[in-house]
């Protein structure tokens, strides 16, 4: 533990600290009661209550949208299931950025719905909605469809036999099974639309703003650093009761019903109510998912003498950015790339090492080390940006001109995601085996590598490619701490996005598809590594 303790200690907890110090403190005295006066404020309270409506009209929505998918997926055979389970899951590893800019293609000024009939959802609390149900269907889709393709259906077919009903079989049979699962789904789409950033910064415009949007506010616009401590800390309280309950909803769910190979419970439909479910899943996953990011590959596409490929090439020069980029936006691809290969051998040492101190100990402290590393995930990630910025700024950790703080800031949300994809296989791996590789004569080191590792490969790699993509698409905390000369590709979308012009609105669409293609290219890698469904993502 004490590898990961140190690397969040130092990366984590003291720049968050170090900012919410700085906002509350003045002259070496807490100013506490700044929290009252910014709670207070109508404007303030304003966002808290959108904040928290939008995130249950989010999560609602996405239950009602994602529960048939789940269903189809852990229940039906058909041809092409693989792939499309790649398809759906493509939005949840996308950057927000990019999933803004997709659906601002869609929805926006110039998108298709205003070519086709002159209606315009951005700056609508819809396009918000819309685009929270595209980016966390797949969390509902495989963390319910996981565990109801495992369930027996033996269990429902013996309440039949007993003279229920179809519906009360599913009531009091599988619904009291699957209810952990749901809740656990639903605890990580609100938390995930609760800190939503480049979606409402995209789409919202200034007339909707989430805690995280308005932390960015008034850290990076109006440089109100107590209004943003205030802020931070609420959310911070937020985001630590909805881990809390999470973990609880994980423990019950690892107590369901008796579990089955998910190969024995699939069959093809059967009568027409089977075949109409499976065919309007799939017509809302090419309404949802597919048709967003069409439209997004056919407007970097549409440059201004028809269709080709001039914004990609523009993407080549730094003159055609306008002044927007020191370098050519290109260059963006290559920095992410190299940024998110750093972050992700971070994150795979620490998460690996946090994974396995899992697996060893138990009691409150290693709960309470579980929950810190899941903490990144809704901390606000512009806190942590600016934080970098204003500790990281004196020997010996003096990086506030090396490359290694992007890295550094994007392992931190790929470490969650190695955790929660090792950790189960690492609990599934029999101590008997550890302990006659002891009596053998090999030393621990060497137990790990011949009884561990071959076991937990396969995890290893697929956790490695989640983090990957996930460090990819950070940028709530990139948009503070990458170069003006060394741009990632979020932070390159996000610039030509908030300038205006035909071009910079097309590189930013060219620049969208280039992150998606590599995104969903990772994800199908990942899909043909991962045979079974071990991991919660």
């Amino acid at each position: 533990m004490a590898g990961p303790l140190a690397f969040f200690a130092v990366f984590f907890a003291y720049p968050v600290a170090a900012i919410v110090g700085r906002g509350l403190r003045t002259d070496g005295a807490w100013q506490f009661g700044r929290a009252g006066d910014v709670l207070g404020r109508p404007d303030i309270l304003g966002v808290l209550w959108f904040t928290t409506w939008q995130a249950l009209a989010s999560t609602a929505l996405t239950l009602l949208i994602a529960l048939p998918g789940a269903y189809v997926f852990a229940r039906f055979a058909f041809p092409g299931k693989q792939l499309l389970r790649a398809v759906v899951t493509v939005p949840f590893v996308l950057p927000t950025v990019v999933v803004g800019t997709a659906f601002l293609a869609l929805l926006g000024r110039g998108g298709l719905l205003d070519d086709l009939w002159g209606v315009r959802l951005d700056t609508t609390v819809w396009a918000i909605l819309l685009a929270h149900v595209f980016f966390n269907y797949a969390v509902v889709v495989r963390t319910v469809g996981g565990l109801w393709s495992q369930l027996d259906p033996r269990q429902e077919e013996a309440a039949r036999v007993l003279g229920a009903g179809r519906l009360a079989a599913w009531r009091r049979v599988t619904l009291p099974a699957l209810a952990p699962a749901v809740a656990a789904a639903a605890l990580m789409v609100f938390l995930f639309t609760f800190t939503s950033f480049g979606v409402v910064q995209i789409l919202g415009g200034p007339g909707f703003s989430t805690l995280e949007v308005e932390i960015y506010r008034q850290t990076a616009q109006l440089l109100d650093l107590p209004t943003a401590a205030v802020l931070t800390l609420v959310q911070f309280v937020a985001v630590g009761a909805i881990l809390a309950v999470h973990a609880g909803t994980v423990r019950r769910r690892e107590t369901a019903l008796k579990l089955v190979d998910p190969a024995q419970t699939a069959r093809r439909p059967a009568g027409a109510g089977q075949w109409a479910l499976l065919g309007g899943v799939l017509a809302t996953v090419a309404l949802l998912i597919l048709l967003p990011l069409g439209v997004l590959v056919e407007r970097s596409l549409d440059g201004p003498s028809g269709y080709g490929f001039a914004y990609y090439r523009a993407l080549a020069s730094v003159d055609a950015s306008g002044g927007t980029f020191l370098v050519p936006p290109l260059e963006a691809v290559w920095n992410s790339l190299r940024y998110a290969l750093v972050a992700t051998v971070v994150a795979v040492v620490i998460g690996g090492l946090a994974a396995a101190a899992l697996t060893r100990r138990a009691g409150r402290l290693v709960r309470g080390f579980d929950a810190l590393l899941m903490l990144p995930l809704g901390v606000s990630a512009v806190t942590v940006g600016f934080g970098f910025l204003i500790t990281l700024d004196k020997p010996p950790l003096d990086l506030r001109a090396s490359w290694i703080l992007v890295p550094l800031a994007q392992a931190l949300v790929g470490v969650p995601f190695v955790v929660r994809t090792m950790l189960p296989v690492l609990r599934a791996v029999d101590g008997r085996l550890r302990e006659a590789a002891a009596v053998l004569g090999a030393s621990p080191l060497r137990a790990w590598r011949e009884v561990d590792l071959p076991l937990v490969r396969r995890a290893t790699l697929v956790a490695a490619g989640f983090a990957f993509a996930v460090s990819l698409g950070e940028f709530g905390a990139t948009v503070f701490i990458a170069r003006p000369d060394r741009p990632t590709l979020p932070v390159a979308v996000a610039r030509l996005l908030s300038r205006p012009g035909e071009l910079n609105y097309g590189q930013a669409m060219a620049l969208s598809t280039v992150l998606m293609v590599v995104c969903a290219v990772s994800l199908l890698v990942l899909e043909r590594i991962r045979t079974d469904r071990s991991g919660e993502f």
